[in-house]
């Protein structure tokens, strides 16, 4: 590991005592943040805010969610103790970069090529193994290696689609910002019909097909 590794790695354990401060995070979960190189994951003209917990721009008029909202997501999936994540929408990667960190295999679907492109040589960069990206249309999910202990969408939607329900494993959870009206709330379903509302946020809009 390079000097200029080390820093960015002292700048995340920062970053992760913040947010445990506002947020009490599962230690795994905060050590998982303690562990990626957020720099990574934003625009070159960005770094100097990566480990602010702010959200920022990226390719495809997308947004990397903040640190503090990803950790939100993170909690309220309790990855913990499960083998198998699914997440609908990639993105940048930070996501699923950090539940890389937590779990033995992450699955990440994403609708713009490029993001796809620049996420996979993000992982290679960073030597994460776990990682396997899908450019295809997030709704229909990944029925390949279904079902999933936990799925997570990383961005916003009215409903979640009954065939993503059927991808997830008996006793799983989905987490997914839930638009209602004019606000957004992080919302937990269980397989067994359960669900809660837990916290509000921002995600873009989730879209079909790709691009």
């Amino acid at each position: 590991m390079n000097l200029q590794e080390r820093i960015e790695l002292q700048k995340c354990q920062k970053m992760a005592e913040n947010i445990n401060k506002i947020f009490p995070l599962h230690p795994k979960i905060k050590e998982a943040f303690a562990k990626v190189r957020r720099e990574l994951f934003v625009p070159v003209g960005f770094t100097h805010h990566a480990y602010k917990l702010d959200a920022l721009p990226i390719a495809g008029n997308q947004w990397i969610s903040s640190p503090l909202t990803v950790a939100k997501m993170t909690q309220f999936l309790e990855p913990v103790g499960a083998d198998s994540i699914l997440e609908i929408g990639c993105g940048s990667g930070y996501q699923a970069a950090i539940l890389s960190k937590i779990v033995r295999r992450v699955f990440t679907v994403e609708r713009i090529e490029r993001l796809v492109i620049e996420a996979k040589q993000r992982f290679k960069e960073l030597d994460i193994t776990n990682v396997h990206v899908r450019y295809a249309d997030g709704m229909l999910g990944w029925r390949e290696f279904a079902p999933y202990d936990r799925i997570i969408f990383s961005a916003a939607l009215t409903k979640v689609p009954q065939n993503i329900f059927e991808q997830l494993s008996d006793g799983g959870i989905i987490v997914a910002p839930i638009i209602q009206k004019d606000k957004q709330i992080i919302t937990r379903f269980f397989k067994d019909g359960n669900v809660e509302e837990l916290d509000t946020c921002y995600f873009i809009n989730s879209k079909s097909g790709v691009e």
